[in-house]
């Protein structure tokens, strides 16, 4: 049985490309491209502006591996920012995540995901060796590991702290357990275990 189509090619292309936006079903898409045709002075003209402009300027951070308009990135290039310490992210996204806490002024390291064998993803995939190029070059006395509490991003945690194990320098992970403002009644079995196991002096 055949789908009638409900609008031009042009519209239907729209909707499907928004569909593969993370957290967009078709649904939502077609939600989506219905309120951005019906603004489309306002919204759909600049959004397909700005989206032209960054495809022409955006790139890739040869250091880091953030994105941005300017190589290295602006994260990179802030003299303000501690040299000393890098923290080490799965993804820009976590990145940019650790970046609203604003809670360490630190240079960063983009992995670009984890290893995942049953995937296909090996340490030649990810960005391992550039991180173990900026320690050894010296000058990184703390390496902080903010990759995700699953079990392929423990795993990209200790093969990277065994690659590091000859160098002078501190490996540290993100602590796990109880979030701020959480109730303990509504936490996992893991989560909990994580919180007593990393206990703190009060």
């Amino acid at each position: 049985m055949s789908t009638k189509r409900i609008a031009g090619p042009e519209i239907e292309r729209l909707i499907q490309l928004l569909a593969k936006v993370p957290g967009l079903g078709p649904r939502s898409a077609r939600r989506a491209a219905l309120h951005l045709i019906k603004k489309k002075e306002q919204l759909l003209a600049p959004l397909a502006a700005a989206m032209g402009e960054a495809v022409d300027k955006v790139r890739v951070c040869s250091v880091c591996g953030n994105v941005d308009t300017v190589d290295p990135c602006t994260v990179c290039s802030d003299p303000r920012r501690d040299p000393a310490t890098l923290i080490v992210v799965e993804d820009v996204s976590d990145l940019w995540a650790l970046e609203r806490a604003a809670a360490l002024s630190a240079r960063y390291h983009v992995l670009g995901g984890t290893l995942s064998p049953l995937d296909g993803v090996g340490p030649d995939d990810l960005n391992i060796k550039g991180l173990v190029s900026r320690v050894a070059a010296g000058g990184v006395r703390e390496v902080i590991l903010a990759v995700n509490a699953t079990v392929e991003g423990q795993t990209t945690a200790h093969y990277i702290t065994d690659q590091l194990s000859g160098l002078d320098v501190r490996v540290t992970r993100l602590a796990h357990g109880v979030p701020v403002g959480g109730e303990l009644d509504y936490l996992d079995e893991g989560t909990l275990a994580a919180a007593l196991k990393s206990r703190t002096a009060f």
